[in-house]
């Protein structure tokens, strides 16, 4: 079922929800920067073939994504996107327990949870982290380790600047830039092509303000410190070999920052997990809901 939330600040969140609205326990699933709720759609098919309407499932569009409202550069900031995932849970999420995952900002939004809504903190009975990092993410070289920060820095304002200047239609007849980005940075191997063509569609859907607001922020983003307060939630961290958008060493940093995390390393996989290796993903995402409903009993 879709929904339109209204945020704190006044802008439109496209939400799907899926199962009871009294379902026992509720899935949240917060998506990458530039993608949308579509990110997760393996997870959401495989989930609700296991449980049914038993689970509650909920996804959405991050502000400034997907058929969300359009963000205002300086609105484009990881706390306000923990304050939206605080909105969803009141609206869709009744009042029991919850699995959290998300996937690169989406997992960053989950680590912002405690500082802005630590009321919920206690609901929270499973964490998945996906191919994400808890700070430092100036040191990432993208692979890349001979162009220089500057040039790193660069990707983002080019996508902007042809998303600023070039329609959607166009972009799409010429996705050129996009599909280097995605197919180079974000994904490894094996590329499925029909993976790897819906995150460059949501490349190229993507408003410019989200790109540089977004990215701005990520640059400041350093939560390993907060992480305390999941210590001895079930957590697992996960990430692929060839990500090189959050590298392993991001993970175990992650991983560090909470008792009893666990680490997985994917060979060859990017930084597009919960597309890339979606059975991996659902398995580990299953196994908290599995814990939870035991717990919930």
């Amino acid at each position: 079922m879709r929904h339109t939330l209204t945020t704190h600040d006044g802008l439109g969140l496209h939400v799907t929800t899926h199962g009871r609205e009294d379902a026992a326990l509720t899935v949240l699933l917060a998506h990458c920067w530039t993608a949308d709720e579509e990110d997760w759609h393996y997870q959401v098919r495989d989930l609700m073939d296991r449980y049914g309407t038993d689970l509650r499932v909920v996804t959405w569009d991050a502000r400034g994504h997907g058929r969300s409202q359009v963000a205002p550069l300086e609105a484009c900031t990881i706390e306000h996107l923990a304050r939206d995932l605080g909105a969803v849970v009141d609206a869709h999420a009744a009042d029991g327990p919850l699995v959290l995952a998300g996937h690169s900002i989406g997992g960053m939004t989950l680590m912002a949870l405690p500082e802005v809504r630590p009321d919920l903190v206690h609901r929270v009975r499973g964490l998945l982290f996906v191919s994400t990092s808890s700070g430092d993410l100036g040191t990432v070289t993208l692979g890349l380790p001979e162009v220089g920060p500057a040039a790193k820095r660069a990707i983002p304002h080019v996508l902007a600047w042809r998303a600023r200047h070039l329609t959607r239609r166009e972009r799409r007849r010429t996705p050129s830039i996009e599909r280097y980005v995605v197919n180079r940075l974000l994904f490894g191997e094996p590329l499925r092509l029909r993976d790897a063509g819906l995150a460059t569609d949501q490349l190229i859907c993507c408003p410019p303000a989200t790109m540089e607001g977004f990215y701005r922020d990520l640059m400041q983003h350093e939560r390993l410190a907060g992480l305390a307060a999941y210590d001895d939630v079930p957590a697992a961290v996960l990430v692929g070999s060839a990500d090189r958008l959050t590298p392993p060493p991001h993970a175990r940093r992650l991983a560090s920052g909470i008792r009893g995390a666990r680490l997985l390393v994917a060979p060859g996989a990017g930084h597009y997990l919960p597309l890339e290796r979606p059975d991996l993903v659902t398995e580990h995402l299953v196994a908290l809901v599995e814990g939870a409903r035991a717990a919930v009993r």
